[in-house]
C-alpha cells in the first residue's frame, strides 16, 4: 500500500521526491520507496522529512504513534502543584542557559519581572547575542483581560499588572531580535519556553495563575507535547499585534 499522506504532503509544499531526498540526505529512490511501499524510514530521516514538510511525523507514518506516545510521556520533567513551588533558581537558570529561543506568553507575568529586576536587560543581551526573544502580553484594554481579571477576583488589577510589565520592558523594546506583541486571546495556559525546555502554567477557572500547577517539559525528538504547546504559542503570536 502506498503512503498517500507522504505523497500529498510533498505535493502540498510544492516539493519533489528529489528535493526531499536532498534535504534529508538520502537517495531519491529511498524517498520513492517510502511512498510506493509505505516503508517507514529511520527515525532521523523521519524527523528531517516531517520538519521539511512542516507536517507531523505521526501523521506521515502512523505506525510510529506508539513510539511517539512513549516519548511524549518522557518529556515531562517535573510537576509543581502551584507556581510558588517552582524552585526559585530554576527561572534564572533557564533564562541564562537559553541561546536560541525565549518565548513568553502571559497576560501579565509580572511576578517574573518583579522577582528578577534585571530580566529586561538580560533579555536584551540574549537578543543581541542572537537569541530570538518573543514576548506576548495581554492587551490591557481587551475584553479578555477584563474577564480574566474578574474571574481571578482582582478586577482591573490584571490590566494594571500587564501595563506595569510593559513599562518594565519599554527600555529594551527596540532591541533587534526582541519583539513584544499584545494579544487578546482566551489564554488557557501561560507558556515560558527556553530553547528545548518549556514551563506551562494552566489557567484554572476562578483561580489566579500563581495558584495553579506548573508543568516542566523538555523536548524529545518524535514526541508531541513540547511541539503541541509551541504550536499554541505560534497560534497566539500570529494573531498578536506589535506593542
Amino acid at each position: 500500500m502506498a503512503n498517500e499522506r507522504l505523497r500529498a504532503a510533498i505535493s502540498a509544499k510544492n516539493e519533489t521526491i528529489q528535493s526531499v531526498a536532498q534535504h534529508v540526505g538520502v537517495d531519491p529512490k529511498s524517498v520513492e520507496r517510502w511512498i510506493t511501499t509505505d516503508r517507514t524510514p529511520h527515525r532521523g530521516h523521519r524527523w528531517k522529512t516531517a520538519s521539511f514538510l512542516e507536517a507531523d511525523e505521526v501523521y506521515l507514518w502512523p505506525a510510529v504513534e506508539k513510539q511517539a506516545e512513549s516519548a511524549s510521556t518522557s518529556e515531562l520533567i517535573s510537576y509543581y502543584p502551584h507556581r510558588g513551588a517552582v524552585p526559585a533558581p530554576l527561572w534564572p537558570s533557564l533564562f541564562e542557559r537559553a541561546t536560541s529561543q525565549v518565548d513568553i506568553l502571559v497576560y501579565a507575568g509580572l511576578f517574573l519581572f518583579d522577582g528578577h529586576p534585571d530580566l529586561p536587560e538580560l533579555l536584551a543581551e540574549k537578543a543581541n547575542a542572537g537569541t530570538q526573544v518573543r514576548i506576548l502580553l495581554g492587551d490591557p484594554d481587551s475584553e479578555m483581560v477584563r474577564q480574566r481579571g474578574e474571574e481571578e477576583g482582582i478586577g482591573d488589577g490584571l490590566a494594571a499588572r500587564a501595563r506595569i510589565t510593559r513599562s518594565y520592558l519599554d527600555p529594551v523594546a527596540k532591541t533587534p531580535g526582541l519583539e513584544i506583541r499584545l494579544h487578546d486571546t482566551i489564554l488557557y495556559n501561560s507558556i515560558y519556553r527556553f530553547d528545548e525546555d518549556v514551563l506551562v502554567n494552566p489557567h484554572v477557572l476562578g483561580a489566579p495563575a500563581g495558584q495553579n500547577p506548573v508543568l516542566h517539559f523538555r523536548y524529545i525528538p518524535g514526541a508531541r507535547t513540547f511541539r503541541h504547546y509551541m504550536r499554541s504559542f505560534d497560534y497566539a503570536w500570529e494573531r498578536g499585534r506589535p506593542a
